[in-house]
């Protein structure tokens, strides 16, 4: 059909309109309506048929056991009209657009029964259900391929009119003329049933419209939530950052505090006389100590809090020391040893904020310092903006004297305002995600 309609919706249309004729008609005792499907092919099928009993109380529905016009129904190519083939009333009425009356089926030349079957009693009248193409299709009709009828001629190309379906009404003998009230009657309802079919192509259209604006929210909200998530990726890196530079921080601050200090080369030596230990105990060759040596010297280029580190060492080299002494058999002087060692590795990650090394250091009031290094040795796991302003307040001022003490102040204050501006975007797709699933709420 030139429409797209559910097919139970379409069936209690047809079954109304012809329920509607045969009760207002009194000589006609059936009637059939055709489904006429979209170009080229316009296939006519049969959608129900109706007859009336003889009181004229009741209707019984069905299809005729053998129809070419039943379900899948007949193409257009099938019943146009041919040289040498019996012409049919629904070529006529599909092409032309007009109606048909057979009030004498003897000397009807589209009688297809008297023709095939010798039927001589098929008292008819047939018509087209018209709908306009602008109301169809709202002004923008698509680019439909128009059949051709026998002649070559292409067929509905400049009507006005598609042709949805079409009415079949029978009647008692020799009780239908051409132009008669009843044929003007079902002509009105033909198109009352073309308004109906109309309606319910359009709200089709609308639930279809509907249906597509729901996969069109989701859709929107998977590349909102792609978005977002790509955000939320954004904002950890952006936090990695500031740990980083949180780091470097701590190392240029410990470079500056033990500057003087007989402390100041306690992780290195700690890593040197553990690197020493493997390489004596000959197992600076084999995978194991390989390793166990990588990882101690990847200490010293990290800058962890205490806290954390002290839990690095513990899990990334003194554990791998417990499995390798479990191993071997060594004195106990060299188990102290090797134990001194991971212990003043751990003993080194506070010494940017041990009590004496920073009552030795008087380049700072004891505020500041106490300030300076609650900060730069807290071990935070979320973003907190207060923080961020109080390091670049201390960063500001000249008692720090940091090698790079205004780059480290300038990557936070960059850092810190591209984090904002991730997290305002992650809250704005939060709610355009809510505002676009459940619709704004006023």
């Amino acid at each position: 059909m030139a429409t797209k309609i559910d097919k139970v919706v379409l069936e209690k249309a047809c079954k109304n309109i012809i329920e509607t004729i045969l009760f207002c008609l009194p000589k006609a005792y059936k009637g059939t309506v055709y489904e006429i499907g979209r170009p080229p092919e316009m296939i006519a099928k049969r959608i129900t048929s109706g007859v009336i009993d003889e009181e004229r109380k009741t209707i019984s529905w069905g299809l005729p056991e053998r129809s070419d016009y039943n379900p899948p129904g007949k193409p257009w190519i099938e019943y146009r009209d041919e040289p040498g083939r019996a012409l049919e009333a629904m070529a006529w009425c599909v092409e032309k657009q007009k109606s048909w009356t057979a009030e004498n089926p003897r000397n009807d030349s589209r009688s297809v029964r008297l023709q095939v079957e010798g039927v001589w009693e098929d008292f008819h009248h047939m018509e087209p259900v018209l709908i306009r193409k602008e109301d169809l299709y709202f002004g923008n009709e698509p680019r439909l391929q128009y059949p051709r009828n026998c002649k070559g001629e292409i067929i509905w190309q400049s009507n006005e009119y598609v042709v949805a379906a079409v009415i079949k009404i029978h009647f008692r003998p020799h009780t239908i003329k051409i132009g008669s009230p009843e044929t003007r009657i079902i002509k009105r309802l033909s198109r009352a049933l073309g308004t109906e079919l109309l309606s319910y192509q359009l709200r089709q259209q609308s639930v279809e419209a509907m249906r597509q604006l729901a996969d069109d929210k989701i859709n929107s909200c998977n590349v909102l939530a792609h978005s977002l998530r790509n955000a939320i990726a954004k904002s950890g890196f952006i936090f990695s950052l500031i740990k980083l530079e949180l780091g470097f921080l701590r190392d240029q601050w410990e470079r500056v505090l033990l500057e003087h200090s007989d402390q100041k080369g306690m992780k290195q030596e700690a890593v040197h006389v553990l690197n020493e230990t493997l390489r004596i105990m000959a197992e600076g060759s084999n995978q194991q100590g390989k390793d166990l040596m990588r990882i101690q010297n990847r200490f010293l280029d990290l800058s962890l809090p205490p806290e954390r580190g002290e839990n690095w060492v513990r899990m990334q080299i003194e554990e791998r020391w417990n499995k390798l002494l479990a191993e071997k058999h060594l004195d106990e002087e060299r188990v102290k040893e090797i134990r001194r060692g991971i212990d003043q590795l751990k003993r080194s990650l506070y010494l940017g904020k041990d009590p004496d090394i920073l009552a030795a250091y008087d380049k700072m009031v004891e505020s500041s310092k106490k300030e300076w290094t609650d900060l730069i040795y807290r071990d935070t796991d979320r973003l907190d903006s207060q923080f961020l302003d109080r390091l670049v307040l201390i960063l500001e001022g000249p008692s720090l004297n940091l090698p790079y003490q205004e780059k480290s102040r300038k990557s936070l204050t960059y850092l810190k305002t591209l984090a904002e501006i991730m997290g305002h975007l992650e809250q704005n797709t939060n709610v355009v995600l809510q505002q676009v699933l459940n619709g704004s709420k006023r």
